[in-house]
């Protein structure tokens, strides 16, 4: 695998800023770990992959073997840097929901060697990124072949939530209303199923554990899924908000995941 650390300047922001990219290698000589790279003239799969509301796009190789994990599957990952902005367009900072959904996609292709098709695209992310993840997926099932959020603060619509998190969801959205908007995921789950596209939408993988704080949000979305015919594979597991569950959970995530030749679990 290579590692790299990409500095670019965004025009979206009007700053500049980082990722962390792992680009899939295939070697021969290398001890302890296989590598793989795709020969397709499309590039290789990548996964998208965001990280919390405390963390930055180093976080996910600090914390997990993700390099390790993705050696022998020939996908790469991408993890850009958001800040505590939700993946949001901020009303009092920068946009960084147009930054996420529309330039960085653009500035990945541009720069390295990786796949724009759907079914070669997929996003995830923990806690707050798990919101970024689903947000994106379900504001642009054309764009991924599949979604998955560990832990993720799926109904941010809950007052408790907002009252623990106030200082953030104030400088994020303002005093806009966020249940039944476009920030809203079982508004946007719902909204899918009224208008008969559900079968549109790209598999979802939830996964949260039963000791997490955020599990009743968590169960909240299944409910809501289930009731609006959106499939959804669901795992909920004793665990709490922290990085043994994650570094558990985002094996079981690339093992889902639709990768071309590898079997799916």
């Amino acid at each position: 695998m290579a590692l790299v650390r990409c500095s670019f300047y965004s025009d979206v922001l009007e700053v500049s800023t980082t990722m962390t990219v792992v680009l899939p290698q295939a070697t021969t000589t290398q001890i302890g770990m296989a590598g793989s790279a795709s020969a397709r003239t499309e590039g290789a799969p990548v996964l998208y992959l965001l990280h919390g509301m405390s963390d930055d796009e180093t976080i996910w190789t600090r914390r997990t073997s993700i390099e390790r994990y993705v050696a022998d599957r020939g996908l790469a990952v991408v993890m850009p840097r958001v800040e505590r902005s939700f993946y949001a367009d901020e009303v009092h900072g920068h946009r960084y929901w147009t930054f996420l959904s529309e330039e960085l996609p653009t500035l990945v292709d541009q720069f390295f060697r990786v796949s724009s098709r759907r079914e070669d695209t997929f996003v995830a992310g923990l806690s707050m990124g798990g919101y970024g993840a689903f947000r994106w997926a379900l504001r642009h099932p054309e764009r991924f072949a599949a979604a998955a959020s560990l832990s993720g603060v799926l109904d941010l619509a809950d007052e408790s939530y907002r009252e623990r998190r106030l200082p953030d969801i104030e400088r994020v959205f303002g005093d806009r209303e966020i249940a039944g908007s476009d920030d809203d995921l079982l508004a946007l789950v719902r909204r899918a199923a009224a208008e008969g596209r559900t079968a549109d939408l790209p598999d979802l993988f939830l996964a949260c554990g039963t000791e997490d704080f955020l599990v009743d949000g968590n169960r909240a979305f299944e409910r809501v899924a289930d009731e609006s015919g959106v499939a959804l594979r669901s795992e909920f597991s004793p665990g709490t908000h922290e990085w043994g569950f994650w570094d558990r959970t985002i094996q079981d995530v690339l093992d889902w995941l639709p990768l071309p030749g590898t079997p799916r679990t």
